[in-house]
């Protein structure tokens, strides 16, 4: 056991030093050549002939070549070093690579991107498509690291969650930011648990409708260890569900005689991803979609406190783990370094770079952080069977998701009422 726990560890600190060794190399660059083009930029979007000019340019198939030989020789030096069985990785990351830019593609067309769909839900649908039609080979699964990538994913999203966010916020966006994600999170883990819906599940949901949907569901299930499976689907229920709440939010702002503050700060702490917010927003007007973006972020700012939180309750907490005693020790080793990593990075791009350093750098590591949870949820793809997501005992995570975020709505269009409607 001690000996599994501890390839454990390394793997997770190869995860972070795999991180730190992008955003390196990215602000050393940057730092050196500030006149340079952004590194990785892939299009916004796309439809008809643009698909040849653009995607398929030879610049842009260059450049998307050289990022994914980089990063297979990052992930595969960081397997080698934690103990990874590494002799087919290359064969199998190439397939993944290109299962993940397929994703890419679909989720930038433009009839894709005006329902705001994201491309780690067509990442995970192109692997369930794969896993559930076909057998696959022995040797393809060495690259299938899901929670390596997730992993490395997550510190680079450090740097985009910066702390100003919050003081653009205003004290009363952090307010309401503080006020929701701890009421919603406790109501919807509480929902969950009186639905006989499993702790881990509980936690990655609640999470997800607390805080920022997405990138809370795989922050929560990187500080517990959770199921992929689980994670999959909580992913797949929040981006679903944002589609319908886009459509109806903006005409029951309207129909209620909502200032576009009290519009915009109800739909930033409601609509669990960032495009869809944006989006929403929009329709209502400037000011709604600005106040919508700013708690957000506001929330989007929590996430690395709420993933820490999280972490030392659960390390401490945590059942079936053996006889072991939780000690300052044992909890240490339990505790997921990413957490450490996703801080550090936070705080780095917050207040020690400079302003231009951190536009450009952080925008280009934004692009590698889409990529690795592009192919983490491939990889999730690739080990999952449709019979998991749609069985029986998924209607009660469904059920708990759905009053969860039931809830949240009602909650958050108080606390934002009261707090901006002047």
């Amino acid at each position: 056991m001690r000996i599994a726990l501890r390839k454990s560890l390394s793997e997770d600190w190869m995860a972070v030093f795999t991180a730190f060794v992008i955003i390196a190399l990215t602000i050393f660059i940057y730092e050196k050549v500030p006149s340079l083009p952004m590194l990785f930029n892939p299009k916004e979007k796309w439809s008809g002939s643009e698909f040849l000019t653009g995607f398929l340019s030879r610049p842009n198939l260059l450049r998307i070549v050289y990022i994914f030989l980089a990063f297979a020789l990052l992930a595969w030096a960081g397997l080698k070093l934690a103990g990874k069985k590494t002799n087919y990785f290359f064969g199998s990351f190439i397939i993944i690579a290109l299962l993940a830019t397929l994703a890419q593609v679909i989720s930038t067309h433009t009839s894709v991107k005006s329902v705001n769909l994201e491309t780690v839900l067509f990442s995970v649908l192109i692997g369930l498509i794969i896993s559930n039609t076909t057998k696959l080979p022995g040797w393809i699964l060495q690259a299938v690291q899901s929670e390596f990538y997730i992993k490395i994913g997550l510190v680079l999203l450090g740097t985009t969650v910066l702390f100003n966010n919050i003081m653009k916020a205003g004290a009363l966006g952090l307010i309401q930011a503080l006020v929701v994600v701890v009421s919603v999170w406790y109501i919807a883990y509480w929902v969950a648990r009186k639905l006989k819906v499993d702790a881990e599940m509980s936690t990655m949901l609640a999470s997800a409708v607390s805080i920022c949907g997405v990138s809370a569901a795989i922050a929560t299930c990187g500080a517990i260890k959770g199921d992929n499976k689980k994670l999959s689907y909580v992913i797949s229920l929040v981006l679903i569900v944002a589609i319908p709440m886009m459509l109806i939010m903006p005409y029951l702002a309207k129909w209620m005689g909502l200032t576009q503050e009290v519009a915009g700060a109800w739909i930033g702490g409601t609509i669990d991803t960032t495009g869809a917010v944006v989006a929403t927003g929009t329709i209502i007007g400037e000011t709604a979609q600005k106040y919508a973006v700013i708690i957000k972020s506001a929330q989007n700012v929590l996430l690395g406190l709420a993933a820490f939180a999280i972490s030392m309750y659960w390390a401490y907490s945590k059942k079936g783990s053996g006889v072991e005693k939780p000690t300052a020790r044992v909890i240490w080793e339990r505790f997921p370094k990413f957490v450490l990593g996703f801080i550090l990075t936070s705080i780095l791009f917050s207040f020690i770079l400079n302003a231009e350093t951190v536009k450009q750098a952080g925008d280009t590591i934004k692009g590698y952080q889409n990529i690795f949870f592009s192919i983490a949820f491939v990889c999730i793809g690739l080990e999952t069977r449709f019979r998991d997501i749609f069985s029986a005992e998924n209607r009660k995570p469904m059920y708990a998701f759905l009053i969860a975020q039931g809830i949240n709505v009602v909650i958050t269009f108080i606390v934002a009422y009261l707090l901006f409607n002047s």
